[in-house]
């Protein structure tokens, strides 16, 4: 073996490290995901390749560029080099000039290395591995290394380079890495087709620089990170770059980490970490949040600066797709079971595409930035929180979530806003439904909003005001906390608060003094405020809101569309004549504290949530308003 001296002790991924982090900003953008020609994969029987056979112990070469020591083989010269065969106990080593290509075509190869790398890209510009189509190839190392430095801690993975490196072909590779990581290369790692499985101690898939796929077939079972890029001193480097492929990834990290961006424009993602959703952190204090209405669960910020000081194992880090600045998702089709985040951005996160499942342990979507969803479809399953960012902005898509605190919550930082441009929302939260420590605004689109039933929460909880100048919203909830819609919207709302709660699936309609169905909507969850919003309802026009009864057409998260309302039973008629209307079972009513405007739910005793309007829902739960546990990054 070509590195004998002493045992190293392997890095699992779970030493704890203080950390000192900023905000990191990238200047990558899609045009940078690019590969070269030779990237893909060419008929090598034509580039007057050296042939390398291997037999057990030792290996032949039929050709020239390398030199055999018993089972080291050393590749000096650059060229193409077909290998095959079976090597119980050694390696290759790529150690050419600093100019130099090589490409290793594996055409029915295993390589066992009981102490060090199988192979071992010391020295090249570029090493490309090809796999031949039908064939299976395989690496293994061992448990642990031996280094000519007792200091050094490298290489440490079952492929190893100090170059960049190119993966391709329709053949599979398996790799083993039994001491620390599965592919590791300290420049670019460059896939374009093949099929490759790696099961790994700590990470699967490493470029320090970007990570690059265009196709194949990736399965990984790693106990750190999936897929990986490390650069944190360079804003253009440190990202991961996936036009296409499937992904199977299992982790007990992250699964897709990046320094600076994570950009995906299609694919197919099964991502596993930490055992799932299933496997998060227990929250205390859930839907009870103390004093304030509006709370950020997370680490107190300033606005001097971003800079957070914090002590972490890499361990506590199982977010499914996590960057450190940008994560951009443009197509694909994701099926995310973490028991961190889903996705989790330090910057910002924009979803123009996709088809996006989430189940959680943590939040959904969270970045310390800014959120924008212009399109795709999101279904949040399950989550702690669904969408949390300081600004979110919805533009399109279709977005569909179950959270166990709040839906859509804008908060952290100093300047937070939810902004509704378009697109269809549906929400059903146990905490509340659309939360802003700041305003809310929308003009288009579709919101509908089941929860909380506890009267700790509200459908709608905003500091600042609630401008609605457009589209449809459909909130039912508990009425202890509810807000309404601002007064100088544009847009006019009616806020029905009812003596009682009403059960689960208990219809209500509106409808004019013609009789014609203005909104007719089926709550999923036991409720006690309702608030409508449409262009439809005008000033100095009757209507009638109706209980029970049965709908035609079609329904969608208890929203009708199309039919009519038969047989409900009357619970009170008016005529519109403010921007909100309140009112209860025996007509327009002023708006109480229950019911507020914003500029938030006023202070309680401290750790005390205070005590609920009188009819407005019940005493809320007992308790004091207790924390998120601490945020991982």
């Amino acid at each position: 073996m070509a590195m004998l001296v002493s045992c190293s002790t392997s890095n699992t991924g779970t030493t704890e490290e203080i950390a000192t982090t900023e905000t990191s900003v990238s200047t990558v953008t899609s045009d940078m995901i690019t590969f070269d020609e030779d990237d893909y994969y060419t008929e090598w029987i034509d580039e007057n390749p050296n042939y390398i056979e291997l037999n057990k112990t030792e290996a032949a070469l039929n050709g020239s560029g390398a030199e055999i020591d018993g089972s080291t083989i050393t590749i000096t010269a650059a060229g193409v080099y077909v290998i095959s065969g079976t090597l119980d106990d050694g390696q290759i080593i790529v150690d050419v000039e600093d100019e130099d290509t090589v490409k290793l075509v594996l055409n029915g190869m295993t390589i066992n290395c009981s102490d060090s790398v199988p192979i071992y890209v010391k020295n090249a510009e570029k090493t490309i591995i090809s796999l031949v189509d039908g064939t299976e190839n395989s690496v293994i190392d061992g448990e642990t290394y031996t280094f000519d430095d007792s200091d050094s801690n490298e290489p440490n993975a079952a492929i190893f380079s100090k170059a960049d490196l190119s993966i391709n072909g329709d053949g599979t590779l398996t790799v083993d890495g039994n001491y620390n990581n599965g592919i590791r290369s300290k420049d670019s790692l460059k896939i374009t087709s093949g099929n490759i499985n790696i099961t790994s101690k700590d990470d699967g898939l490493m470029g320090k620089d970007m990570v690059l796929t265009e196709d194949g077939t990736i399965t990984i079972d790693a106990g750190g990170d999936a897929i990986k890029s490390t650069n944190d001193t360079d804003t253009s480097k440190g990202f991961i770059g996936i036009l296409g492929g499937t992904f199977n990834l299992k982790s007990g990290s992250d699964g897709i980490q990046a320094e600076t961006a994570v950009i995906i424009t299609d694919g197919t993602f099964t991502i596993s970490t930490n055992g799932g959703s299933a496997n998060g952190a227990v929250k205390t204090g859930e839907n009870n949040q103390g004093p304030m209405g509006n709370k950020d669960k997370r680490a107190t910020t300033t606005t001097e600066t971003t800079e957070t000081t914090e002590e972490e194992t890499e361990s506590t880090s199982a977010k499914g797709i996590k960057s450190s600045a940008d994560i951009e998702i443009t197509g694909g089709t994701f099926n995310i079971d973490s028991s961190d985040d889903g996705i989790h951005s330090s910057n910002s996160v924009t979803v123009a595409g996709g088809d996006i499942s989430i189940a959680t342990g943590d939040d959904a979507i969270h970045a310390d930035s800014s959120v924008l969803i212009k399109n795709g479809i999101i279904n949040i399953t399950k989550s702690y929180e669904g969408i949390e960012g300081s600004q979110i902005t919805i533009s399109g898509g279709n977005t569909n979530l179950i959270s166990s605190d709040d839906g859509v919550n804008a908060a952290g930082g100093s300047d937070n806003s939810l902004n509704i441009e378009d697109g269809y929302i549906s929400v059903d939260a146990s905490g509340d439904g659309l939360d802003s420590n700041g305003n809310i605004t929308m003009t288009n689109g579709t919101v509908i909003v089941n929860g909380p039933t506890n009267s700790g929460n509200g459908s709608l909880d905003y500091d600042g005001t609630f401008d609605v100048s457009g589209g449809r919203l459909i909130v039912a909830g508990s009425s202890g906390m509810a807000q309404t819609t601002s007064t100088d919207s544009s847009q006019n709302s009616i806020m029905m608060t009812y003596s009682s709660a009403q059960a689960a699936g208990t219809i209500v309609s509106l409808k004019d003094s013609d009789g014609n169905t203005i909104a007719t909507f089926a709550p999923k969850k036991q409720y006690q405020s309702v608030i409508i919003s449409l262009s439809e309802i005008t000033k100095d026009t009757a209507y009638t809101l109706y209980s029970g009864g049965t709908s035609t057409g079609t329904v969608s998260n208890g929203l009708y569309s199309d039919g009519t309302n038969e047989n409900g039973t009357e619970v009170v008629s008016f005529t519109v004549t403010d921007t909100v209307t309140a009112l209860n079972e025996s007509g327009i009513t002023t708006i109480t504290e229950g019911g507020m405007q914003g500029g938030g739910r006023g202070t309680a005793p401290s750790g005390d949530r205070g005590a609920a309007p009188d009819n407005q829902g019940g005493t809320p739960p007992d308790g004091d308003g207790g924390e998120r546990p601490t945020e991982k990054q």
